[in-house]
């Protein structure tokens, strides 16, 4: 490890330390949970062989799934990277963190009417975790601030992380992977097809390192994200190819793979008993090869509808949730994830903390639960984002939807016409019921704005 990560890794220890009230007495360390979340990079719900009807297959993941408990109603914060990966490490929604959509140059951030960063200051799930005692690692995409011209963003370490090792979208991207300017370079000394394994490689150094010790790990790889350039042994990765039927199946056989090297390289470490393993997505999928990839609901990445930010969802956790379950009934999202893995490892929250998301761990942990919160989105709010285009442009969603229940509303801030769902009746979102539901529509738009009125935006230069 460099200087600079040490020094940043021992400077959060005594930020985070002195931000967190209100814990409570750590566990020992040997009876404490090591955490670790697969957060696949653009992977539709239909993408994986346990939740789709076989035209794809992942036999390593859905080994895993099988293991533990399925959840078919799992959010996104957000249809797109940087906010939905916002959602999760602050379990706040990303419109409230003034991340709209993902983070790229300053001009268009600026356009987006969003930040160049994430705020150092705020809570994260890996601040909270290190101030209990856990060794703190992300290995994989970052991109919540950081790369192109933005070469003022916080380093990892000030979100929490003792070590790190990230892509181009970062502070600090490894020069191994980023010989470009760009997410995947010809020159790259570790090729495109080999950087699931080499994200796998650092994930069990950092554990091996750490045995014995409780470990939180962020695994967020590029794949399934475009361009999908696979092993040129197996096929021809030539740029026409790269947004192809053939080159996706290559390159998620392929993830599916290292994702199974990971899990065995967990047991052959002896942690596989004591570690909650998250497999999820951060957004949907583009393409989408005509909604094979959405399991056939409407919406794309980008999109509000649910093929845009319902994910796949399955977590392990031996002798702690019963292998083979599958939840139809609870509603959980990403910005849950933060309360509810801190009740599962035996965290208290610090007093006054503000979170959007709740605390489901009675339904991480296999019993399905009523969701109290409301569940907001927010992307497309005007011409500067990246909707769904071409062959997509049917799945550009309003740009706000609000989720209570059963109900689902879609509606654009400054206009009256409202999409209403029954998302249990009807998942694919084909039979708006706005007009006879009016009363429901007005309450829930009201909340909706309430929240909308909240968003935080950078002033304007």
């Amino acid at each position: 490890m460099n200087n600079k990560l040490l020094i940043g890794g021992l400077l959060g220890v005594g930020t985070c330390m002195a931000a967190m009230p209100g814990q409570a007495k750590p566990k020992a360390n040997n009876e404490k949970p090591n955490i670790l979340i697969i957060y696949t990079d653009d992977m539709g719900i239909g993408d994986v062989s346990f939740m789709n009807n076989g035209w794809s297959q992942t036999p390593n993941i859905d080994k895993f799934a099988s293991q533990g408990l399925v959840l078919s109603s799992y959010y996104s914060s957000s249809p797109v990277s940087s906010p939905s990966r916002v959602g999760l490490t602050t379990g706040v929604f990303p419109t409230e963190m003034g991340i709209t959509c993902y983070l790229q140059w300053r001009k268009e951030n600026a356009a987006c009417e969003q930040f160049d960063y994430l705020d150092p200051s705020v809570p994260t799930m890996a601040k909270l975790m290190k101030s209990a005692g856990y060794h703190t690692g992300h290995f994989g995409k970052w991109h919540m601030g950081g790369g192109r011209d933005v070469d003022d963003a916080p380093q990892i370490t000030e979100y929490g992380f003792d070590e790190y090792v990230s892509t181009y979208e970062s502070p600090d991207p490894d020069p191994v992977i980023t010989d470009s300017a760009w997410i995947w370079s010809t020159t790259d000394q570790v090729k495109r097809w080999d950087r699931s394994a080499y994200f796998v490689d650092k994930t069990l150094d950092f554990l091996k390192r750490h045995k014995g010790e409780p470990c939180f790990v962020n695994f967020w790889p590029d794949d399934m994200h475009t361009p999908w350039v696979p092993n040129p042994k197996v096929i021809d990765y030539e740029k026409s190819g790269w947004s192809t039927p053939p080159n996706f199946q290559a390159v998620l056989k392929e993830y599916d793979k290292q994702v199974g090297r990971l899990l065995k390289g967990l047991k052959k470490l002896g942690l596989e008993d004591n570690t909650i393993v998250i497999f999820t997505s951060d957004n949907g999928p583009a393409p989408s090869f005509q909604q094979q990839r959405t399991n056939m609901l409407h919406g794309v990445k980008c999109s509000l509808y649910e093929g845009g930010i319902r994910m796949p969802f399955a977590i392990r956790w031996p002798g702690k949730i019963q292998a083979g379950q599958r939840d139809d009934k609870s509603v959980v999202c990403s910005v849950d994830l933060l309360p509810s893995l801190c009740a599962m490892a035996g965290i208290e929250l610090p007093k006054g903390i503000y979170l959007s998301g709740e605390d489901m761990s009675q339904a991480l942990t296999g019993t399905p639960q009523t969701r109290t919160k409301d569940l907001m989105w927010d992307f497309g709010r005007n011409d500067a984002f990246n909707y769904p285009r071409g062959k997509s442009a049917n799945q550009k969603s309003p740009h706000l939807a609000i989720r209570r229940g059963n109900m689902k509303l879609l509606f654009d801030s400054w206009d009256t016409n409202f999409e209403l769902y029954d998302i249990v009746a009807d998942p694919n979102e084909t039979n708006n019921i706005a007009a006879e539901h009016p009363q429901l529509v007005k309450e829930l738009q009201a909340e909706a704005l309430k929240w909308w009125d909240k968003r935080k935006m950078p002033a304007k230069k």
